[in-house]
Protein backbone atom coordinates (compact mmCIF):
# COMPACT_ATOMS: atom_id res chain seq x y z
CA UNK A 1 0.00 0.00 0.00
CA UNK A 2 2.42 2.24 0.91
CA UNK A 3 4.34 2.02 -2.52
CA UNK A 4 1.75 2.54 -4.25
CA UNK A 5 1.41 5.70 -2.62
CA UNK A 6 4.79 6.74 -3.55
CA UNK A 7 4.03 5.97 -7.02
CA UNK A 8 1.34 8.94 -7.13
CA UNK A 9 2.35 12.49 -8.67
CA UNK A 10 0.95 13.76 -5.33
CA UNK A 11 3.29 12.47 -3.48
CA UNK A 12 6.24 13.78 -4.92
CA UNK A 13 7.09 17.06 -3.98
CA UNK A 14 8.77 17.67 -7.57
CA UNK A 15 5.64 17.08 -9.11
CA UNK A 16 3.09 19.08 -7.15
CA UNK A 17 5.00 21.92 -6.87
CA UNK A 18 4.87 21.81 -11.03
CA UNK A 19 1.62 21.71 -10.88
CA UNK A 20 1.41 24.41 -8.44
CA UNK A 21 3.73 26.10 -10.34
CA UNK A 22 1.57 25.61 -13.70
CA UNK A 23 -1.56 27.24 -12.01
CA UNK A 24 0.33 30.29 -10.04
CA UNK A 25 2.26 31.51 -13.77
CA UNK A 26 -1.28 31.35 -15.30
CA UNK A 27 -2.40 33.63 -12.53
CA UNK A 28 0.42 35.68 -12.90
CA UNK A 29 -0.08 36.15 -16.60
CA UNK A 30 -3.91 37.23 -15.48
CA UNK A 31 -3.12 38.99 -12.54
CA UNK A 32 -1.00 41.77 -15.36
CA UNK A 33 -3.64 41.89 -17.72
CA UNK A 34 -6.40 42.59 -14.74
CA UNK A 35 -4.15 45.84 -14.12
CA UNK A 36 -3.04 46.76 -17.55
CA UNK A 37 -4.53 49.70 -17.36
CA UNK A 38 -3.67 50.92 -14.13
CA UNK A 39 -0.33 52.55 -14.56
CA UNK A 40 -1.56 54.41 -17.37
CA UNK A 41 -4.54 56.30 -16.60
CA UNK A 42 -3.10 59.38 -17.42
CA UNK A 43 -2.51 58.15 -20.99
CA UNK A 44 -6.17 56.78 -20.90
CA UNK A 45 -7.47 60.50 -19.90
CA UNK A 46 -5.57 62.04 -22.86
CA UNK A 47 -5.42 59.90 -25.72
CA UNK A 48 -9.00 58.41 -25.13
CA UNK A 49 -10.91 61.03 -23.42
CA UNK A 50 -11.43 58.48 -19.77
CA UNK A 51 -12.05 60.78 -16.88
CA UNK A 52 -11.79 59.50 -13.38
CA UNK A 53 -15.59 58.37 -13.40
CA UNK A 54 -15.37 56.49 -16.82
CA UNK A 55 -11.70 55.02 -15.82
CA UNK A 56 -13.60 53.61 -12.57
CA UNK A 57 -16.64 52.26 -13.94
CA UNK A 58 -14.30 50.46 -16.59
CA UNK A 59 -12.18 48.64 -13.89
CA UNK A 60 -15.34 48.05 -11.98
CA UNK A 61 -17.17 46.38 -15.03
CA UNK A 62 -14.61 43.52 -14.19
CA UNK A 63 -16.70 41.98 -11.58
CA UNK A 64 -19.73 42.80 -12.86
CA UNK A 65 -21.31 39.49 -14.36
CA UNK A 66 -19.81 37.64 -11.35
CA UNK A 67 -21.95 39.86 -9.05
CA UNK A 68 -25.56 40.04 -10.74
CA UNK A 69 -25.27 37.23 -12.92
CA UNK A 70 -24.32 35.36 -9.96
CA UNK A 71 -21.57 33.80 -12.62
CA UNK A 72 -19.49 32.94 -9.67
CA UNK A 73 -21.76 30.84 -8.21
CA UNK A 74 -22.44 28.91 -11.81
CA UNK A 75 -18.41 28.74 -11.57
CA UNK A 76 -18.33 27.20 -8.46
CA UNK A 77 -21.01 24.59 -9.65
CA UNK A 78 -18.86 23.76 -13.00
CA UNK A 79 -15.81 23.58 -10.81
CA UNK A 80 -17.62 21.02 -8.16
CA UNK A 81 -19.24 18.78 -11.02
CA UNK A 82 -16.46 19.15 -13.96
CA UNK A 83 -13.56 19.14 -11.71
CA UNK A 84 -10.30 21.09 -11.64
CA UNK A 85 -8.45 20.46 -14.91
CA UNK A 86 -11.82 21.11 -17.38
CA UNK A 87 -12.46 24.18 -14.87
CA UNK A 88 -9.11 25.35 -14.93
CA UNK A 89 -8.45 25.18 -19.30
CA UNK A 90 -12.16 26.92 -19.25
CA UNK A 91 -11.36 29.54 -17.04
CA UNK A 92 -8.13 30.54 -19.44
CA UNK A 93 -9.89 30.56 -22.70
CA UNK A 94 -12.39 32.92 -21.23
CA UNK A 95 -10.06 35.20 -20.11
CA UNK A 96 -8.33 35.39 -23.42
CA UNK A 97 -11.56 36.19 -25.27
CA UNK A 98 -12.13 39.17 -22.95
CA UNK A 99 -8.76 39.97 -23.18
CA UNK A 100 -9.12 40.24 -26.85
CA UNK A 101 -12.17 41.90 -26.79
CA UNK A 102 -10.56 45.06 -24.27
CA UNK A 103 -7.60 44.48 -26.65
CA UNK A 104 -10.06 45.96 -30.21
CA UNK A 105 -11.58 48.51 -27.59
CA UNK A 106 -8.71 49.89 -26.43
CA UNK A 107 -6.90 50.05 -30.37
CA UNK A 108 -6.60 52.61 -32.86
CA UNK A 109 -8.77 50.31 -35.34
CA UNK A 110 -12.24 50.96 -32.85
CA UNK A 111 -11.63 55.05 -33.47
CA UNK A 112 -14.54 55.73 -36.40
CA UNK A 113 -15.87 52.20 -36.62
CA UNK A 114 -19.36 51.11 -36.80
CA UNK A 115 -18.59 49.40 -33.15
CA UNK A 116 -17.97 52.95 -32.08
CA UNK A 117 -20.68 54.73 -32.92
CA UNK A 118 -23.05 51.99 -32.09
CA UNK A 119 -21.60 52.23 -28.53
CA UNK A 120 -21.90 56.44 -28.52
CA UNK A 121 -25.18 55.71 -29.14
CA UNK A 122 -26.55 52.63 -27.17
CA UNK A 123 -26.09 51.54 -23.47
CA UNK A 124 -26.54 54.67 -22.23
CA UNK A 125 -30.00 53.46 -20.16
CA UNK A 126 -29.83 49.86 -18.51
CA UNK A 127 -33.50 49.61 -16.98
CA UNK A 128 -33.25 48.06 -13.38
CA UNK A 129 -29.90 48.59 -13.36
CA UNK A 130 -29.88 52.25 -13.86
CA UNK A 131 -32.67 52.57 -11.32
CA UNK A 132 -30.78 50.24 -8.78
CA UNK A 133 -28.11 52.44 -9.64
CA UNK A 134 -25.71 49.77 -10.74
CA UNK A 135 -25.12 49.84 -14.28
CA UNK A 136 -21.90 49.00 -15.56
CA UNK A 137 -22.05 52.23 -18.49
CA UNK A 138 -23.41 55.60 -18.38
CA UNK A 139 -24.81 58.50 -20.74
CA UNK A 140 -21.99 60.31 -22.37
CA UNK A 141 -19.56 57.41 -20.96
CA UNK A 142 -16.68 56.94 -23.73
CA UNK A 143 -17.83 54.38 -26.31
CA UNK A 144 -13.96 52.74 -25.92
CA UNK A 145 -14.46 52.45 -22.43
CA UNK A 146 -18.46 50.84 -22.75
CA UNK A 147 -16.39 48.36 -25.50
CA UNK A 148 -13.25 47.96 -23.30
CA UNK A 149 -15.77 47.24 -19.90
CA UNK A 150 -17.51 44.55 -21.67
CA UNK A 151 -14.80 42.83 -22.54
CA UNK A 152 -13.49 43.19 -18.93
CA UNK A 153 -16.53 41.43 -18.04
CA UNK A 154 -15.75 38.48 -19.96
CA UNK A 155 -12.19 38.62 -18.49
CA UNK A 156 -13.82 38.53 -15.23
CA UNK A 157 -15.97 36.00 -15.37
CA UNK A 158 -12.64 33.69 -16.74
CA UNK A 159 -10.04 35.80 -14.04
CA UNK A 160 -12.64 34.85 -10.73
CA UNK A 161 -13.20 31.49 -12.10
CA UNK A 162 -9.09 30.23 -12.00
CA UNK A 163 -9.36 31.67 -8.86
CA UNK A 164 -11.44 29.70 -7.42
CA UNK A 165 -9.94 27.10 -9.54
CA UNK A 166 -6.19 27.58 -8.21
CA UNK A 167 -7.58 27.42 -4.69
CA UNK A 168 -9.56 23.82 -5.15
CA UNK A 169 -6.53 22.78 -7.52
CA UNK A 170 -4.21 23.63 -4.48
CA UNK A 171 -5.83 21.68 -1.63
CA UNK A 172 -6.44 18.50 -4.16
CA UNK A 173 -2.29 18.50 -4.28
CA UNK A 174 -1.39 19.80 -1.00
CA UNK A 175 -4.09 18.68 1.73
CA UNK A 176 -2.51 17.44 4.68
CA UNK A 177 0.99 18.61 3.14
CA UNK A 178 2.45 22.20 3.01
CA UNK A 179 -0.86 23.70 1.95
CA UNK A 180 -0.48 27.43 3.38
CA UNK A 181 3.30 27.47 2.03
CA UNK A 182 1.87 26.45 -1.14
CA UNK A 183 -0.91 28.89 -1.45
CA UNK A 184 0.91 31.66 -0.20
CA UNK A 185 4.37 30.56 -3.00
CA UNK A 186 1.46 30.47 -5.36
CA UNK A 187 -0.30 34.26 -4.49
CA UNK A 188 4.06 35.54 -3.93
CA UNK A 189 4.81 34.76 -7.45
CA UNK A 190 1.11 36.06 -9.09
CA UNK A 191 1.70 39.35 -7.38
CA UNK A 192 4.83 39.50 -9.16
CA UNK A 193 2.17 39.91 -12.26
CA UNK A 194 1.76 43.40 -10.61
CA UNK A 195 5.07 44.47 -10.65
CA UNK A 196 5.19 43.21 -14.09
CA UNK A 197 2.24 45.27 -15.25
CA UNK A 198 3.34 48.44 -13.58
CA UNK A 199 6.93 48.52 -14.98
CA UNK A 200 5.60 47.34 -18.96
CA UNK A 201 2.40 48.67 -19.70
CA UNK A 202 4.21 52.27 -19.64
CA UNK A 203 7.14 50.69 -21.05
CA UNK A 204 4.81 49.13 -24.75
CA UNK A 205 2.37 52.31 -24.16
CA UNK A 206 5.44 54.79 -24.74
CA UNK A 207 8.04 52.42 -26.83
CA UNK A 208 9.60 54.36 -29.55
CA UNK A 209 8.37 57.79 -28.28
CA UNK A 210 4.95 57.89 -30.01
CA UNK A 211 2.01 56.58 -26.78
CA UNK A 212 0.14 53.66 -27.74
CA UNK A 213 -1.90 52.31 -25.03
CA UNK A 214 -3.17 49.67 -27.67
CA UNK A 215 0.43 48.34 -27.17
CA UNK A 216 0.37 47.44 -23.47
CA UNK A 217 -3.19 46.05 -23.91
CA UNK A 218 -1.83 43.90 -26.74
CA UNK A 219 1.13 42.75 -24.53
CA UNK A 220 -1.72 41.61 -22.10
CA UNK A 221 -3.18 39.30 -25.15
CA UNK A 222 0.35 37.73 -26.04
CA UNK A 223 0.46 36.51 -21.99
CA UNK A 224 -3.11 35.15 -22.10
CA UNK A 225 -2.27 33.26 -24.71
CA UNK A 226 0.55 31.69 -22.42
CA UNK A 227 -1.66 31.45 -19.76
CA UNK A 228 -4.12 29.34 -21.47
CA UNK A 229 -0.97 26.92 -22.37
CA UNK A 230 -0.02 26.44 -18.49
CA UNK A 231 -3.58 25.59 -18.09
CA UNK A 232 -2.99 23.00 -21.28
CA UNK A 233 -0.70 21.36 -19.45
CA UNK A 234 -1.69 21.32 -16.31
CA UNK A 235 -5.05 19.29 -17.44
CA UNK A 236 -2.89 16.40 -18.53
CA UNK A 237 -0.76 16.45 -14.77
CA UNK A 238 -4.48 16.70 -12.90
CA UNK A 239 -5.52 13.64 -15.13
CA UNK A 240 -2.29 11.69 -14.62
CA UNK A 241 -3.28 12.10 -11.16
CA UNK A 242 -6.30 10.59 -11.04
CA UNK A 243 -5.73 7.82 -13.08
CA UNK A 244 -2.97 6.98 -10.52
CA UNK A 245 -5.64 7.24 -7.28
CA UNK A 246 -8.79 6.33 -8.75
CA UNK A 247 -10.43 9.68 -8.17
CA UNK A 248 -13.31 10.66 -10.07
CA UNK A 249 -13.72 13.74 -9.37
CA UNK A 250 -16.36 14.56 -12.02
CA UNK A 251 -18.79 11.90 -10.31
CA UNK A 252 -18.18 12.08 -7.07
CA UNK A 253 -20.30 14.13 -4.44
CA UNK A 254 -22.70 15.58 -7.11
CA UNK A 255 -23.57 18.92 -6.56
CA UNK A 256 -26.57 20.02 -4.80
CA UNK A 257 -28.21 23.48 -3.86
CA UNK A 258 -28.95 22.59 -0.31
CA UNK A 259 -24.89 22.55 0.11
CA UNK A 260 -25.16 26.29 -0.49
CA UNK A 261 -26.80 26.20 2.69
CA UNK A 262 -25.00 24.49 5.08
CA UNK A 263 -22.14 27.07 3.90
CA UNK A 264 -24.08 30.05 4.55
CA UNK A 265 -25.49 28.92 7.82
CA UNK A 266 -22.15 29.16 9.76
CA UNK A 267 -20.80 32.63 11.66
CA UNK A 268 -17.28 31.45 10.89
CA UNK A 269 -17.39 31.12 7.14
CA UNK A 270 -19.75 34.80 7.45
CA UNK A 271 -16.61 36.07 9.05
CA UNK A 272 -14.19 34.69 6.82
CA UNK A 273 -15.90 36.04 3.39
CA UNK A 274 -16.68 39.65 4.83
CA UNK A 275 -13.20 39.67 5.76
CA UNK A 276 -12.18 39.02 2.88
CA UNK A 277 -14.47 41.87 0.84
CA UNK A 278 -13.30 44.59 2.91
CA UNK A 279 -9.45 43.58 3.03
CA UNK A 280 -9.56 42.89 -1.34
CA UNK A 281 -11.49 46.25 -1.49
CA UNK A 282 -9.00 47.86 0.09
CA UNK A 283 -6.08 46.62 -1.99
CA UNK A 284 -7.16 45.71 -5.23
CA UNK A 285 -9.20 49.07 -6.15
CA UNK A 286 -6.24 50.99 -4.84
CA UNK A 287 -3.55 49.39 -7.08
CA UNK A 288 -5.91 50.65 -10.11
CA UNK A 289 -5.42 54.21 -8.85
CA UNK A 290 -2.23 54.08 -6.88
CA UNK A 291 1.09 54.83 -9.68
CA UNK A 292 -1.72 57.94 -10.08
CA UNK A 293 -1.82 58.75 -6.61
CA UNK A 294 1.97 58.92 -6.46
CA UNK A 295 1.92 61.01 -9.69
CA UNK A 296 -0.62 63.24 -7.87
CA UNK A 297 1.58 63.57 -4.34
CA UNK A 298 4.79 63.21 -5.06
CA UNK A 299 7.54 66.25 -7.21
CA UNK A 300 8.54 63.89 -10.08
CA UNK A 301 10.79 65.36 -12.40
CA UNK A 302 12.01 63.27 -15.57
CA UNK A 303 15.20 62.93 -16.57
CA UNK A 304 16.45 64.65 -19.64
CA UNK A 305 15.98 62.77 -23.27
CA UNK A 306 19.17 61.63 -23.69
CA UNK A 307 20.02 60.75 -20.06
CA UNK A 308 20.77 57.04 -19.66
CA UNK A 309 17.83 56.72 -17.12
CA UNK A 310 15.42 57.77 -19.88
CA UNK A 311 17.00 55.00 -22.20
CA UNK A 312 14.38 52.13 -22.44
CA UNK A 313 16.73 49.79 -21.80
CA UNK A 314 16.50 50.69 -18.26
CA UNK A 315 13.40 49.68 -18.01
CA UNK A 316 14.85 45.83 -18.81
CA UNK A 317 17.40 46.57 -16.15
CA UNK A 318 14.88 47.29 -13.64
CA UNK A 319 12.96 44.51 -13.91
CA UNK A 320 15.76 42.10 -14.13
CA UNK A 321 17.13 43.33 -10.61
CA UNK A 322 13.13 43.18 -9.91
CA UNK A 323 13.27 39.53 -10.15
CA UNK A 324 16.94 38.98 -8.47
CA UNK A 325 14.92 40.45 -5.64
CA UNK A 326 11.91 38.01 -5.79
CA UNK A 327 13.82 35.43 -6.75
CA UNK A 328 16.68 35.41 -3.89
CA UNK A 329 14.10 36.51 -1.66
CA UNK A 330 11.55 33.48 -1.83
CA UNK A 331 14.59 30.74 -2.43
CA UNK A 332 16.49 31.93 0.92
CA UNK A 333 13.37 30.60 2.75
CA UNK A 334 14.09 27.10 1.63
CA UNK A 335 17.94 26.94 2.19
CA UNK A 336 19.00 24.65 5.33
CA UNK A 337 22.56 25.91 5.76
CA UNK A 338 22.30 29.31 7.66
CA UNK A 339 25.36 30.88 5.57
CA UNK A 340 23.27 29.96 2.03
CA UNK A 341 20.07 31.72 3.69
CA UNK A 342 21.45 34.35 4.68
CA UNK A 343 23.97 35.01 1.68
CA UNK A 344 20.33 34.94 -0.59
CA UNK A 345 18.70 37.62 1.92
CA UNK A 346 21.48 40.03 1.81
CA UNK A 347 21.19 39.84 -2.25
CA UNK A 348 18.12 40.25 -2.18
CA UNK A 349 18.12 42.94 -0.05
CA UNK A 350 21.63 44.53 -1.80
CA UNK A 351 18.71 44.14 -5.53
CA UNK A 352 15.91 45.88 -3.80
CA UNK A 353 17.91 48.81 -2.71
CA UNK A 354 19.72 48.71 -6.41
CA UNK A 355 16.03 48.62 -7.48
CA UNK A 356 14.66 51.14 -5.47
CA UNK A 357 17.52 53.76 -6.41
CA UNK A 358 16.65 53.22 -10.45
CA UNK A 359 12.96 53.88 -9.72
CA UNK A 360 14.14 56.96 -7.74
CA UNK A 361 16.75 58.24 -10.55
CA UNK A 362 13.76 57.31 -13.48
CA UNK A 363 11.48 59.70 -11.27
CA UNK A 364 9.02 56.50 -11.94
CA UNK A 365 5.69 56.51 -10.60
CA UNK A 366 4.83 53.01 -11.99
CA UNK A 367 8.24 51.63 -11.45
CA UNK A 368 7.96 53.39 -7.63
CA UNK A 369 4.57 51.14 -7.12
CA UNK A 370 6.55 48.38 -8.63
CA UNK A 371 7.67 47.40 -5.27
CA UNK A 372 4.45 46.18 -3.59
CA UNK A 373 4.62 42.58 -4.37
CA UNK A 374 7.86 42.31 -3.29
CA UNK A 375 8.43 42.29 0.59
CA UNK A 376 5.60 39.91 0.25
CA UNK A 377 7.48 37.14 -2.03
CA UNK A 378 10.23 37.46 0.44
CA UNK A 379 7.87 37.06 3.55
CA UNK A 380 4.98 35.12 2.48
CA UNK A 381 6.88 31.76 2.78
CA UNK A 382 7.97 32.28 5.79
CA UNK A 383 4.33 33.26 6.92
CA UNK A 384 2.88 30.00 4.89
CA UNK A 385 5.61 28.00 6.69
CA UNK A 386 4.68 29.26 9.60
CA UNK A 387 0.79 28.17 9.53
CA UNK A 388 1.41 25.26 8.65
CA UNK A 389 3.62 24.27 11.48
CA UNK A 390 2.52 26.85 14.36
CA UNK A 391 -0.95 28.17 13.24
CA UNK A 392 -2.13 31.38 14.21
CA UNK A 393 -4.43 32.14 10.78
CA UNK A 394 -6.39 34.72 13.09
CA UNK A 395 -3.84 36.48 14.42
CA UNK A 396 -2.02 37.25 11.15
CA UNK A 397 -5.34 38.90 9.72
CA UNK A 398 -5.46 40.95 12.51
CA UNK A 399 -2.25 41.60 12.30
CA UNK A 400 -2.69 42.76 8.46
CA UNK A 401 -5.48 44.88 9.06
CA UNK A 402 -3.91 47.01 11.22
CA UNK A 403 -0.99 47.16 8.61
CA UNK A 404 -3.57 48.13 5.89
CA UNK A 405 -5.30 51.27 7.98
CA UNK A 406 -1.61 52.50 9.14
CA UNK A 407 -0.78 52.33 5.43
CA UNK A 408 -3.74 53.74 3.95
CA UNK A 409 -3.65 56.73 6.65
CA UNK A 410 0.10 57.57 5.66
CA UNK A 411 -0.86 57.75 1.76
CA UNK A 412 -3.29 59.89 2.92
CA UNK A 413 -1.98 62.45 5.26
CA UNK A 414 1.98 61.97 5.77
CA UNK A 415 3.04 61.58 2.14
CA UNK A 416 1.24 64.99 0.53
CA UNK A 417 3.25 66.62 3.64
CA UNK A 418 6.54 65.68 1.67
CA UNK A 419 5.33 66.94 -1.66
CA UNK A 420 8.82 69.26 -2.94
CA UNK A 421 10.71 67.10 -1.17
CA UNK A 422 12.35 65.03 -3.87
CA UNK A 423 13.99 62.47 -1.89
CA UNK A 424 11.76 62.33 1.42
CA UNK A 425 8.51 61.57 -0.33
CA UNK A 426 10.15 58.69 -2.26
CA UNK A 427 11.60 57.01 0.87
CA UNK A 428 7.95 57.76 2.38
CA UNK A 429 6.04 55.91 -0.89
CA UNK A 430 8.94 53.29 -0.78
CA UNK A 431 8.63 52.14 2.41
CA UNK A 432 4.90 52.18 2.84
CA UNK A 433 4.32 50.30 -0.56
CA UNK A 434 6.90 47.82 0.95
CA UNK A 435 4.86 47.40 4.26
CA UNK A 436 1.23 47.55 2.15
CA UNK A 437 2.66 44.49 0.50
CA UNK A 438 3.56 42.93 3.16
CA UNK A 439 0.39 43.18 4.83
CA UNK A 440 -1.25 41.59 1.83
CA UNK A 441 0.80 38.96 1.98
CA UNK A 442 -0.94 38.17 5.30
CA UNK A 443 -4.44 37.25 4.27
CA UNK A 444 -3.76 34.65 1.32
CA UNK A 445 -1.12 32.89 3.20
CA UNK A 446 -3.66 32.51 6.47
CA UNK A 447 -7.30 33.17 5.06
CA UNK A 448 -7.41 30.80 2.35
CA UNK A 449 -5.98 27.81 4.07
CA UNK A 450 -8.59 28.23 6.40
CA UNK A 451 -11.66 27.57 4.11
CA UNK A 452 -10.89 23.63 3.98
CA UNK A 453 -11.60 23.86 7.72
CA UNK A 454 -14.83 25.33 7.54
CA UNK A 455 -16.67 23.61 5.24
CA UNK A 456 -16.84 19.87 3.84
CA UNK A 457 -14.11 18.56 1.08
CA UNK A 458 -16.98 18.06 -1.58
CA UNK A 459 -18.21 21.81 -1.12
CA UNK A 460 -15.21 23.30 -1.19
CA UNK A 461 -14.89 24.76 -5.01
CA UNK A 462 -18.64 26.23 -4.06
CA UNK A 463 -17.19 27.75 -0.36
CA UNK A 464 -14.68 29.47 -2.56
CA UNK A 465 -17.01 30.54 -5.23
CA UNK A 466 -19.32 32.10 -2.64
CA UNK A 467 -16.68 34.28 -0.98
CA UNK A 468 -15.48 35.27 -4.33
CA UNK A 469 -18.86 36.24 -5.37
CA UNK A 470 -18.79 38.12 -1.82
CA UNK A 471 -15.47 39.54 -2.67
CA UNK A 472 -16.37 40.63 -6.36
CA UNK A 473 -18.81 42.95 -4.32
CA UNK A 474 -16.52 45.21 -2.94
CA UNK A 475 -14.26 44.69 -6.38
CA UNK A 476 -17.42 46.22 -7.97
CA UNK A 477 -17.94 48.86 -5.81
CA UNK A 478 -14.84 50.47 -4.68
CA UNK A 479 -12.99 51.18 -8.34
CA UNK A 480 -16.15 52.99 -8.87
CA UNK A 481 -16.67 55.05 -5.95
CA UNK A 482 -13.15 55.66 -5.94
CA UNK A 483 -13.40 57.51 -9.59
CA UNK A 484 -16.93 59.34 -8.37
CA UNK A 485 -15.03 60.35 -5.04
CA UNK A 486 -12.30 61.64 -6.81
CA UNK A 487 -14.28 63.92 -9.35
CA UNK A 488 -16.53 65.24 -6.82
CA UNK A 489 -13.47 65.79 -4.27
CA UNK A 490 -11.97 67.44 -7.33
CA UNK A 491 -14.27 69.88 -9.27
CA UNK A 492 -12.74 71.34 -12.59
CA UNK A 493 -9.38 69.62 -12.08
CA UNK A 494 -8.11 68.50 -15.81
CA UNK A 495 -4.55 67.40 -14.88
CA UNK A 496 -4.40 63.76 -14.36
CA UNK A 497 -1.57 64.59 -11.65
CA UNK A 498 -3.21 67.09 -10.05
CA UNK A 499 -5.90 65.37 -7.96
CA UNK A 500 -6.35 65.16 -4.34
CA UNK A 501 -6.30 61.66 -2.68
CA UNK A 502 -7.06 62.10 0.88
CA UNK A 503 -10.80 61.55 0.96
CA UNK A 504 -10.52 57.96 -1.47
CA UNK A 505 -7.84 56.91 1.09
CA UNK A 506 -9.42 57.60 4.04
CA UNK A 507 -12.56 55.54 2.31
CA UNK A 508 -10.19 52.47 2.04
CA UNK A 509 -8.39 53.25 5.80
CA UNK A 510 -12.08 52.74 6.60
CA UNK A 511 -12.35 49.33 5.30
CA UNK A 512 -9.58 48.27 7.37
CA UNK A 513 -11.06 49.21 10.83
CA UNK A 514 -13.75 47.42 9.93
CA UNK A 515 -11.65 44.14 8.68
CA UNK A 516 -9.62 44.49 11.96
CA UNK A 517 -13.02 44.20 14.37
CA UNK A 518 -14.06 41.43 11.93
CA UNK A 519 -10.80 40.03 12.59
CA UNK A 520 -11.21 40.17 16.68
CA UNK A 521 -14.43 38.73 16.59
CA UNK A 522 -13.00 35.78 14.02
CA UNK A 523 -10.76 35.21 16.75
CA UNK A 524 -13.61 34.80 19.50
CA UNK A 525 -16.07 32.56 17.61
CA UNK A 526 -12.80 30.48 16.66
CA UNK A 527 -11.95 30.13 20.21
CA UNK A 528 -15.32 29.38 21.30
CA UNK A 529 -16.02 27.21 18.53
CA UNK A 530 -13.18 25.27 18.17
CA UNK A 531 -12.86 25.94 14.56
CA UNK A 532 -8.90 25.53 14.43
CA UNK A 533 -8.32 28.79 13.18
CA UNK A 534 -5.10 28.94 15.05
CA UNK A 535 -4.43 25.43 14.91
CA UNK A 536 -1.35 24.42 12.51
CA UNK A 537 -2.72 22.84 8.96
CA UNK A 538 0.17 20.12 9.58
CA UNK A 539 -0.35 17.79 12.61
CA UNK A 540 2.50 16.31 14.14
Amino acid sequence: MVQQIQKTLRDSAAMRWTALLLLAMAMFCSYIFMDILSPIKDLMQETRGWDSTAFGTMQGSEVFLNVFVFFLIFAGIILDKMGVRFTAVLSAAVMLVGACVKWYAISDSFIGSGLETWFNNNLNYIPLFDELGVSPFYAGMPASAKFAACGFMIFGCGCEMAGITVSRGIVKWFKGREMALAMGSEMALARLGVATCMIFSPFFARLGGEVSVSRSVAFGVVLMCIALIMTIVYFFMDQKLDAQTGEAEEKDDPFKVSDIGKILSDSGFWIVALLCVLYYSAIFPFQKYAVNMLQCNLTLTLPAADSFWAKPDVTIIQYVIMLLVAATGFASNFQKKANMRYGLLCISVLALITYCYMGFMRQSAESIFAVFPLLAVLITPILGSYLDHHGKAATMLVLGSLLLIGCHLTFAFVLPMFKGNAVGGIIIAYTTILVLGASFSLVPASLWPSVPKLVDAKVIGSAYALIFWIQNIGLWLFPLLIGKVLDATNPGVTDPTQFDYTAPLVMLASLGVAALLLGLLLKVVDKKKGIGLEEPNIKA
